[in-house]
Order: C-alpha cells, then structure tokens, then sequence
C-alpha cells in the first residue's frame, strides 16, 4: 500500500470532514454566502471561457478524457482506475448525502439557497441538494488517478483544471463554496483509493 495515496486519501478526508462541518448549520453562513457572491457576481464573460473545463465533470465527458489520457500515456492500469474512480464517485455522492439528510434543506442549490443568484447556462438547476458537488467529485478523482502518468513538469495540470471546475460551479450558479470543497476532498477520496488498487 502506498503511503503516498493513504497521505492524499487523508488530506481529502480532512477537507470533506471541514466542509461537512462547517455545512451543518440551520442556513448558510454569511461568509459563505459572501463568498458565493463574490465568485458568482464576477462578469458574464467569463462563461464561456468556464464553459469547457467544467466539462470535466460530466460524467460522461470526465471519464472519456481520463480514459484518453491513460491511452496516450499507454497505461491501462490508469485506464482502470479512471473507470473505478467514476463508479466510486456515484457511491460516495450518494454517501455523503445520506450522511448530511438532516441539512440537505438547507444546502440547496444557490437558487434556492442565495439571494440574488446568478444562474448560467440552462442546465444549472435552481432547486435540489446540491452537498457535495458531483462534478467536482469526478474531476478530483481522475485528476488524482492521471496525475502520476503525466510527464513530470504537467502534473499542476490536473489541479489547475479541477480548481477550474470547483470556482466555474461557484461562477454559474450551481453551488455554494462548501459543496464544491466537500467535492474536492470526496474526490481525493475516491481517486486515491482508486490509485490504489490500481497502483
């Protein structure tokens, strides 16, 4: 066992086990929501340069570039974990959920959850529980599994996209500040763990 992927596996813990913290409370918390507004009030313009890397969290669209990435590189153990991480990350959202049903009233979409929010792109959805972000869940968990297989030099590549995909949901609307770092460290999680069995 790695313990290179149990330090990565306890890091992502550490800032799910914050986020979900910090999320149980009767609403959302002025700092967080002056956060929220700071991010989302941004110009509009910025949305479609935002528009692609938050692609990487669909979970038809993140899978397809991790395993893209595991062809280039020749690697299908890479290949392997990409496709355990996208599994794991299904299991894991629907986990942490369950964990915070007592507060998924109140960790709402921003639409529902925050005065004023911007909503961008058709499909933002202005209700529904929206702890943890799934999509940051996914682009966390495969750039954790591909970022070894990068060439040495590019691995700030997978953080730089995946802190893209965490500040573009913030930007559009679909979620608040603690969704987007319990996604974070959820997918730590899960990438790990995937790199792992894998490794």
């Amino acid at each position: 066992m790695n313990l290179r992927w149990l330090a990565v596996a306890a890091i992502g813990f550490a800032i799910l086990a914050a986020s979900a913290i910090a999320a149980r409370r009767p609403a959302i918390s002025p700092t967080e929501a002056r956060i929220f507004h700071a991010v989302n009030g941004l110009p509009n313009w910025l949305y479609w340069p935002m528009w692609l890397p938050m692609q990487l969290g669909n979970l038809v669209v993140g899978t397809l570039v991790g395993l893209a990435v595991a062809w280039v590189v020749g690697d299908w153990w890479v290949a392997a974990g990409v496709v355990i991480a996208t599994f794991a990350k299904l299991g894991t959202e629907k986990l942490v959920r369950r964990e915070m049903a007592d507060y998924l009233a109140v960790r709402q979409r921003p639409g529902t959850s925050e005065v004023g929010a911007i909503l961008r792109g058709s499909d933002v959805p202005r209700s529904g529980a929206s702890f943890p972000s799934g999509h940051v869940i996914l682009v966390a968990a495969i750039a954790t599994v591909v970022a070894p297989a990068i060439p040495a030099g590019w691995w700030w590549v997978s953080l730089l996209l995946t802190l893209l995909v965490m500040f573009g949901r913030v930007f559009v609307g679909a979620h608040n500040p603690l969704d987007v770092t319990a996604g974070l460290g959820a997918g730590l999680v899960v990438g790990s763990i995937a790199a792992m069995f894998v490794g």
